[in-house]
């Protein structure tokens, strides 16, 4: 290739990768490094650096990847080892010739794989298919046509559920995704997870910050089509007074979420930054359903405003940082009517190793509940205003869907003759049994001691 093609060619791949490399840092010579086995740990290093210092999109990318850590093995040897056995697994992979995002894909897949068996580690960051799926699917309902879709995620981990609203845009080559995350290695993984999913740099703006501690930056886009959200259950915050001059949170009966249990400062913070149009859909603990003081307070005011459009419950045991059951809150903006769906949905599971999972079949009839907004037995009800005025503004689900089964009535008198006919039998069966053991003959005197201790004990019956 003659050098000011070399150069074109260089320059067009920056600017649509906004970085290049070395031909010896790419993953074909990696490769060929290990079939001759001449494989460098430093030059695999040196092509991060080279990433990460290539456009400032890329700062600290990799700044949680250590070649060198001891979980890889004890010794130089041992730790080569396990990187060359990870990039010949990567090898097996037919990228260029698979439909799809193969890499996308593979990265959510071992995203997954990790948090199902991490537990409560990976709590943090991951939000199984079968919840992911509801959130997204409600909060972009209506929506899916839109071009230029706006997705936020306050709480976001690895960004995965945002992500998931691509499987439901006709337009998701377009959607814009907005993003904060508290963990530093965690916001990482969400870039890292935007960059292989193939999301265009201006179209995901991130953040590694404290979502309730320091806002949104202002100077970027602050309300959103689509909102989704599974906040840390019940985490601490501050609850310090400047929150009750904070726009997110000010106009609540002067209330704010308690120290203990911050679960309606997430709330109200993805709900400020909704648009008027928009849909937000939240993962939260049964608790902020029916908790008083301040919390309950919040959540009057929420049902006055006819904010909140839908709750469903989720089955227990569904995320792996906790096997309490969950909800679903399905809020929005500016609505003329004031009435609450509850779906109950706490049986449309399968259990399946450690975890309860829901399948297509399940996910889809808790839509169907959710688009038809009717009542049905034993699993959905629509509220009326009045309704949860008369409960006194409590939400907990089994006010408003009966999910439990009603025993049969039980007749005292025609259990009564059924008790005598059996008592009846069973004397009627014993002298028979007694009328033929007294015609037994033995052969010996112990076969004849037992048989006659046995009647005994039938004759006491």
């Amino acid at each position: 290739m003659k050098s000011d093609d070399a150069k074109d060619l260089l320059a067009e791949i920056k600017e649509s990768k906004h970085y290049t490399l070395d031909p010896d840092m790419t993953y074909i010579s990696m490769l060929n490094t290990i079939k001759n086995n001449l494989f460098n740990r430093e030059k695999l290093q040196a092509a991060f650096n080279r990433i990460e210092e290539s456009d400032e999109l890329f700062n600290g990318l990799f700044a949680d990847v250590d070649l060198y850590s001891n979980r890889l093995g004890t010794g130089d040897q041992k730790q080569s080892a396990t990187i060359v056995e990870v990039i010949k697994a990567l090898s097996d992979v037919d990228i260029i010739h698979t439909e799809g995002d193969v890499l996308g894909r593979a990265y959510e897949y071992m995203i997954g794989q990790f948090a199902s068996e991490t537990g409560k580690k990976a709590g943090e960051f991951y939000t199984p298919h079968g919840p992911a799926q509801i959130l997204c699917r409600i909060a972009i309902s209506g929506q899916e046509e839109k071009k230029g879709l706006q997705v936020y995620d306050a709480c976001m981990g690895s960004g995965s559920l945002m992500l998931s609203c691509r499987n439901y845009s006709k337009e998701p080559d377009y959607i814009k995704y907005y993003g904060q995350e508290l963990m530093p290695s965690t916001y990482n993984l969400a870039r890292m997870n935007m960059f292989l999913h193939g999301v265009l740099p201006e179209n995901h703006h991130l953040h590694n910050g404290d979502t309730l501690d320091t806002d949104w930056p202002t100077d970027e886009e602050t309300e959103f089509d689509v909102v989704t959200m599974n906040p840390p259950y019940s985490a601490k915050w501050s609850a310090a007074e400047k929150f009750k001059q904070d726009e997110r949170f000010m106009d609540y009966g002067g209330k704010l979420a308690p120290k203990s249990k911050a679960d309606y400062a997430f709330l109200l913070h993805g709900f400020y930054h909704l648009k008027p149009t928009g849909t937000m859909a939240i993962v939260l603990p049964h608790g902020v359903l029916f908790r008083g003081a301040a919390e309950g307070t919040i959540r009057k005011t929420l049902l006055e405003n006819g904010s909140i459009y839908a709750v469903i419950g989720l089955p227990s045991n569904m995320f792996y940082n906790t096997s309490i059951p969950t909800c679903i809150v399905v809020l929005k903006k500016n609505r003329a009517e004031r009435d609450v769906l509850f779906i109950d949905a706490s049986s449309l599971y399968e259990k399946e190793k450690k975890q309860n999972v829901m399948h297509k079949e399940h996910i889809d009839r808790v839509l169907e509940l959710y688009h038809d907004r009717k009542p049905v037995d034993k699993l959905a009800y629509l509220a009326s205003f009045e309704d949860i005025k008369n409960n006194d503004y409590n939400l907990n689900i089994p006010r408003y869907v009966n999910a439990i089964d009603e025993e049969d009535e039980v007749n005292l008198m025609q259990l009564s003759k059924h008790i005598r006919e059996t008592d009846k039998a069973i004397k009627a069966g014993n002298d028979a049994l007694l009328n033929m053991l007294g015609e037994l003959t033995f052969t010996d005197a112990d076969t004849k001691k037992a048989v006659e201790e046995f009647v005994n004990v039938l004759k006491e019956v």
